[in-house]
Parts: structure tokens; C-alpha cells; sequence
């Protein structure tokens, strides 16, 4: 009996595949006008699962059609289902078509928020304003350990960024894109920190060190510093593009500025926490 229910289950399979197949080759059969005005008749769920088996060129050809000939809001909801970035608050139309006016409105909230955030990343360093009297080398690596956040975060980001574009990667797949990205950054991070101690051993001036500090311990606390700063950085870029697909929010305009401001004042907190430690200043 059980064979008998495979051997229906595979001629049914196989029926079905072959009516998938019928209908996508009448589908193309028609002028690229025509596939767009089928796409409004035909129910949303049906529509999603024909584009999902035809190029991504030819989807977005379709999509763009589907702009001109009045249809955004089914345009939108084909663009969702099929997983491509799109957001709820996601001004309609091209980026060249939209007035500046729109652009502005998308974005001035953000920048001026996270602007405003920014000022914590000063009080920070206000606060550790007497470590970095104590000893100003301090100082020259500030900059690197904010730029390492950053352009590591900034990586791992936009190449989540094009897996959601691309379909490769959805939200349920976020431990899979943490996991991933933390080994990544392990690997990354150990890297930079050799690299870092290696410039700081190499090119720092100790004549200018106070008594009782070594420049290898030094060299040491920053190493850690940035290597914990790219691990960190790392897997929240990840994360944040899967964060704001979840919120409805469009990537492309919240992770880069959010990652910024978290990489800044995170940086600073790793930084003078670690030089702290390591080197026993208080």
C-alpha cells in the first residue's frame, strides 16, 4: 500500500510540474505589455510563484511595467512576496523619478536622530579624558578603531543586503547570517589585531610613554580593542538589514547611518574599557 501511495504521490508531483512548466512557457509566449497586464488579473499567491521561477532581469522588467501602468501597490506586494528589498515606507517609483522633497522626507529623520546620538560618543571620551592625558598615543588610534568598525560592519551588511535582494537569504535564516558572520569576523578581527600590535610596535615612539608602561602592553590593548570591535560590528551588520526587513523599514536607509552611530559609540566604550583594563589606568 505504501508503494502504491509513493508511485501516486510521484505521478501527482510530476503532473504538477509539468502544469508549472505549461503555464510559465505560455506565460513568456506573450509580449512583455501583455505579461504585465496578466500580472494584475491574476491572483497575488499565483502571480508570485510564476515570477519566482523566471530571471531576476525579467521580474524586474515586469515590476517597472507594472509602475507605469498604474498598478504600484500589486507591484509592491509582488515585490515583497518575492523577497526582494522593499519596505512599507518605501517612497513609490524611481530614485531619479521621486523629488527631492520625498528623498528628504525618507531621511531626515534619521540623520538628524542618530546625529543627535552622536553626542554620546563625545561624552565618552570626556569622560576617559584623563587616560588619554595620561598617555596621547591613545589618541592616534582612535580614528582606526572606529574606521575597522566601521568598514567591517559596512562589508557584512551589504552582502546581506544582496542575499535578500537575490532571495538567498530570508528573515527566519537570521542564527544562520549571526553564526556566519561571527566566524567571519573571528578570523577578520584576529587578523586586523595582528596587524595593529605590529604598527604600533613598529612605528610608535616610546620615548613619550609614562613610567611603568610598556609599549608591547599597549600594543596589546589596542590589538584587543580592535579586534573586539570588528566582532561586534560585524555580526550587528549582519543582522541589521534582517532587523529593519523585519520592522518593515528600508535597509538602504536605516543600516548604514544606525551602523555608523552603534560602531562610533561602541568603539569608544571597547576602546578606553579595554586600555583601561590592560593597562590598569583608572
Amino acid at each position: 500500500m505504501s508503494v502504491m501511495n509513493v508511485a501516486a504521490d510521484a505521478v501527482i508531483g510530476n503532473v504538477s510540474q509539468t502544469k508549472a512548466l505549461a503555464t510559465i512557457n505560455l506565460f513568456l509566449n506573450e509580449d512583455v505589455n501583455t505579461q504585465a497586464r496578466l500580472l494584475t488579473q491574476i491572483p497575488i499567491p499565483d502571480a508570485i510563484t510564476l515570477l519566482h521561477d523566471l530571471p531576476l532581469r525579467h521580474v524586474q522588467i515586469l515590476l517597472d511595467l507594472l509602475d507605469e501602468i498604474g498598478e504600484e501597490v500589486r507591484g509592491r506586494h509582488l515585490t515583497c512576496g518575492l523577497g526582494l528589498l522593499c519596505s512599507e515606507i518605501e517612497p513609490v517609483g524611481h530614485y531619479l523619478k521621486n523629488g527631492v522633497f520625498s528623498h528628504v522626507r525618507e531621511r531626515v529623520g534619521w540623520i538628524v536622530g542618530l546625529a543627535l546620538l552622536g553626542i554620546v560618543s563625545g561624552l565618552i571620551i570626556s569622560h576617559y579624558e584623563d587616560t588619554l592625558t595620561q598617555l596621547v598615543l591613545l589618541a592616534v588610534y582612535m580614528p582606526v578603531i572606529a574606521a575597522a568598525g566601521g568598514n567591517t560592519g559596512s562589508q557584512a551588511a551589504t552582502l546581506v543586503v544582496r542575499a535578500l535582494a537575490m532571495g538567498e537569504v530570508r528573515c527566519r535564516d537570521w542564527l544562520a547570517v549571526l553564526w556566519k558572520e561571527f566566524r567571519i569576523s573571528l578570523i577578520v578581527a584576529s587578523i586586523l589585531a595582528l596587524v595593529i600590535v605590529c604598527r604600533v610596535m613598529l612605528f610608535s615612539d616610546s620615548s613619550t610613554l609614562p613610567a611603568g608602561v610598556e609599549m608591547l602592553d599597549i600594543a596589546f590593548a589596542i590589538g584587543i580593542a580592535i579586534a573586539l570591535q570588528v566582532v561586534l560590528s560585524t555580526t550587528v551588520g549582519g543582522l541589521l538589514p534582517l532587523i529593519a526587513r523585519i520592522c518593515k523599514l528600508d535597509p538602504a536607509v536605516l543600516v548604514s547611518p544606525v551602523l555608523a552611530s552603534l560602531v562610533d559609540i561602541t568603539g569608544m566604550i571597547i576602546y578606553f574599557k579595554t586600555v583601561n583594563s590592560v593597562l590598569g589606568f583608572t
